[in-house]
C-alpha cells in the first residue's frame, strides 16, 4: 500500500514537474533543444546504441520527449502510464506528430506485447515505477535475443543517503533509490549480459550513468 501510495505521488508530481518546466519554453525550441540532446547520446554511445534501418526500437516510459523521437522511420513502440495527461498538458506532445510511433498507455510493470524488439530503451524513467522487479522483467522479456537494453539512471553515490531516502521523501519523483551496482544486477540476475556504463553526468548524490545489456540467447 505505501508502495502504491508513493507511486501515486511520483506521478501526480511528475505531470506538474513538466507543466512547471515547460511553461516559460517555446516548444519548437525546447523539441529542437531535445533533439539534439537525443543525437549527441546517440552519437557518443553509438557502439552500444546503434539503430539500423532494419531494427525495432522500444521506448518504455517514453514521456512526452522521449527517444522515439529519433526514429522517424522505425518500427517503434513507445509506451508511458502518462501519455494521456501530456497530450492534455503540454503543447510540446501531440502523438500525430510521429505517424510510425505506436503510443500505448501503460506503464512498465503491465505493458505487454507480443513482439520482441531489437533495441530497448528505458531513458530516465526505471526509478519512476511502481513496481521495479515486473519493469525489469518487462524490459527484458520484450527484447529480442542477442538484442540490447539501453538505459539511463540517477545512481546513489553514498550508501547512507540511499537508505535515507528510502525511508523519507526525500526524492518525490523516484520511488526508487539504488545504486549502479544494483540497477547493474537487476539485469545480469536475469540473463543479461553488461556491456557497458557510461557517466553522463556526474553530481554529489547521485550520477547520470548510461547502462547498456545484451539478451543472452536462452
Amino acid at each position: 500500500m505505501l508502495k502504491k501510495l508513493r507511486w501515486k505521488i511520483a506521478q501526480f508530481a511528475e505531470r506538474r514537474w513538466w507543466k512547471n518546466y515547460l511553461k516559460d519554453k517555446d516548444p519548437l525550441d525546447y523539441k529542437d533543444w531535445k533533439r539534439d540532446y537525443w543525437k549527441g547520446i546517440m552519437a557518443s554511445y553509438r557502439s552500444v546504441a546503434l539503430v539500423t534501418d532494419d531494427m525495432s526500437v522500444l521506448d518504455a516510459g517514453c514521456g512526452p520527449s522521449g527517444i522515439f523521437m529519433m526514429f522517424p522511420k522505425h518500427n517503434v513502440t513507445a509506451f508511458d502510464p502518462l501519455l494521456d495527461k501530456y497530450a492534455a498538458d503540454l503543447d510540446i506532445f501531440n502523438p500525430k506528430q510521429y505517424p510510425k510511433t505506436k503510443f500505448v498507455k501503460a506503464g512498465l510493470e503491465d505493458f505487454k506485447s507480443e513482439e520482441k524488439f531489437h533495441r530497448v530503451f528505458c531513458m530516465n524513467a526505471i526509478n519512476h515505477v511502481q513496481d521495479i522487479e515486473k519493469s525489469v522483467d518487462t524490459l527484458v522479456n520484450h527484447t529480442t535475443s542477442n538484442g540490447c537494453i539501453i538505459i539511463t539512471i540517477d545512481a546513489h553515490n553514498y550508501s547512507f543517503f540511499k537508505y535515507l531516502f528510502r525511508l523519507l521523501p526525500g526524492d518525490i519523483l523516484h520511488p526508487h533509490q539504488y545504486d549502479r551496482m544494483e540497477y547493474k544486477e537487476m539485469f545480469t540476475k536475469r540473463g543479461c549480459k553488461f556491456l557497458n556504463a557510461s557517466l553522463l553526468k556526474k553530481d554529489f548524490l547521485f550520477n547520470h550513468y548510461l547502462l547498456t545489456f545484451k539478451r543472452i540467447p536462452q
